[in-house]
């Protein structure tokens, strides 16, 4: 045994050396720079920023928390229809939007195949006390026919695709190898090491008399003056992008993050690569007792006269099965 152990011995030593080479190497190899583009995705540094908002509009964004997160690869925009065509092309994929659902209370009618739509409402008294009176389940809407059966996405191969549900997503994320960013990665890679600003791109909502990002203008509900060049749906990239090369991280389309919400998971959340609540904890205090996936950046939809949560700190939520004309993703590694 004792001649065994002697000859195995420079073996087993060397395989050691060699591991531990492999491991100085991989912990000497420098990080691609803040903002390296790579196959569609962008370099996000390994650092530390303040997650969280002080604005009055976004108490479940409190209190603002040191965090620190490592490096990870993020999708240059959203994703767009000709990316979802190729997933589903390539796997059959059948999206939420285009299966009936059943209704959660028993012997209730559920759900035909559809999703909700944004429809602005008749006449001038709108009231923005009830969102339900510019939201519709429109039967037949799906990735295909955003806006309703009537509506297509001809020649808009380069707009976000909408109409997908966090489990859509999520599997688009699991056929391309890549995965949903979480909360906090999603945060700091809209802030791009800049400080908290009133707008992700400073404290001027028109530098230079310039838009920065697809919002609503005018008086909503009713009426879109469309003087960022849109009325719903940017094709991706139309907008500057931050300083580590992500467009459309304001606006355009909301877009779903892995975690699971609740108005009070900044109060407890781990201060290195957060995750977010388990799914029993999920908590919307507007929905009790109906767990929901964090959707961040606001949508076109987004307006001062309602909702300003197309700023930097803002958060929203789904249930994993919704899909909306205003809600897409973007993907990370």
């Amino acid at each position: 045994m004792d001649r065994l152990l002697a000859r195995l011995a420079p073996w087993v030593f060397g395989a050691v050396m060699a591991c531990l080479g492999v491991a100085l190497l991989i912990a000497l190899w420098p990080s691609p720079r803040a903002g390296t583009e790579r196959d569609g995705m962008v370099w996000i540094p390994a650092g530390t920023f303040d997650m969280g908002s002080t604005f009055e509009e976004f108490a479940d964004a409190r209190p603002v928390r040191k965090v620190r997160l490592d490096g990870f690869w993020l999708d240059r925009t959203e994703v767009t229809n000709a990316e979802f065509r190729r997933f589903v092309d390539a796997t059959g994929y059948v999206t939420d939007a285009e299966k009936a659902q059943p209704s959660p209370e028993p012997g209730q009618p559920g759900l035909p195949p559809g999703s909700f739509v944004f429809t602005p409402p008749a006449g001038e008294d709108a009231g923005l006390d009830n969102h339900w009176r510019w939201w519709r389940f429109v039967e037949g809407t799906q990735w295909r026919h955003p806006f309703g059966p009537g509506s297509d996405i001809t020649d808009k191969d380069d707009c976000p695709v909408v109409q997908v549900s966090w489990n859509d997503a999520f599997a688009y994320c699991q056929w391309a190898g890549k995965r949903l960013p979480t909360e906090a990665e999603w945060e700091y890679a809209m802030r791009a090491g800049e400080p908290l600003r009133k707008f992700a791109w400073g404290d001027d909502l028109n530098p230079d008399g310039k838009w920065m990002a697809n919002i609503w203008q005018g008086r909503f509900p009713l009426e879109n003056t469309k003087e960022d060049g849109f009325d719903r749906i940017a094709p991706v990239a139309r907008y500057p992008a931050n300083p580590w090369g992500l467009h459309d991280m304001s606006g355009n389309v909301w877009e779903w993050c892995a975690d699971w919400y609740s108005d009070s998971a900044y109060r407890t959340m781990a201060s290195v690569n957060p995750k977010g609540p388990p799914e029993f904890a999920s908590n919307d205090p507007s929905e009790p007792g109906v767990a929901k996936r964090v959707q961040r950046g606001g949508s076109y939809l987004c307006s001062d006269l309602y909702c300003v949560r197309y700023r930097p700190g803002s958060r929203g939520k789904g249930e994993p099965i919704a899909a909306h004309c205003h809600v897409g993703f973007r993907a990370a590694r």
